[in-house]
């Protein structure tokens, strides 16, 4: 059996090769990193789903919580918790709509505004930091890439 205080002056192992060429790794690390930058250089309590919330309804005002969820890649369930928690932050509004009831439509109160504003320019200085080791040359090139893999990602989804 191996001396156990010898184990705790060795360095750590780093990650399996069989991890470092998984893309489902490397995506998940990416997005480990993503919250943790997020939450320092954006907002501590905003979460990036309820930015985007936020975002879909600013550029969006009064249509229903399905039609958002789907505008921002969240499943309903995930919708309704995430605007019920932005409603409860005074953020937005639910209205029930006149000839639904079981629709609530969404509206950004003036308190979202002024969250959105602050978060987004903190969002996109974030942005400018994440794609800086492209340069400006690749970065509309790194987008086309992330945003096709994510569709196609998306599409094995629904596949499955």
């Amino acid at each position: 059996m191996a001396d156990e205080t010898s184990t705790s002056t060795q360095t750590q192992p780093g990650p399996p090769d069989a991890l470092t060429a998984a893309p489902g790794y490397q995506v998940r690390r990416l997005y480990q990193a993503y919250l943790a930058v997020w939450i320092r250089a954006v907002d501590p309590t905003l979460t990036g789903p309820q930015f985007a919330v936020l975002t879909a309804v600013d550029a969006s005002p009064g249509h229903d919580q399905r039609s958002m969820a789907s505008a921002v890649a969240l499943d309903t369930s995930t919708m309704a918790d995430v605007a019920r928690r932005l409603e409860n932050r005074g953020l937005i509004l639910r209205k029930t709509a006149a000839d639904d009831g079981r629709r609530k439509l969404l509206y950004l109160t003036e308190e979202g505004e002024r969250a959105l504003r602050e978060s987004n320019r903190r969002a996109r200085e974030l942005d400018q930091r994440l794609l800086e080791p492209f340069g400006d040359e690749r970065r509309e090139e790194v987008m086309h890439l992330l945003t096709s893999l994510a569709d196609h990602w998306e599409g094995l989804a629904e596949d499955s």
